[in-house]
């Protein structure tokens, strides 16, 4: 997947849950967990947005979509 890359330095609690929940979902690789994680918060905070100003819509990444779906 091309794109942008972002690098972040999570604190051990943070980094346990995204592990602990990554594999719960069948996600073995916390970087693919990091990323469904984000993807659905930003749907959530796209969701909000759109509900406070209909005419502001944005469009869904398709890629992050793609990954969601892998992912069920």
């Amino acid at each position: 997947m091309a794109g942008k890359r972002i690098q972040l330095d999570l604190p051990d609690e943070l980094y346990a849950q995204l592990v602990r929940v990554g594999e719960s979902m069948g996600i073995s690789n916390p970087d693919e967990a990091a990323m469904v994680g984000l993807a659905l918060w930003l749907s959530q905070r796209v969701s909000e947005l759109d509900d406070k100003d209909p005419s502001q819509k944005y469009l869904v990444n398709e890629a992050l979509d793609e990954l969601l779906e892998k992912q069920k």
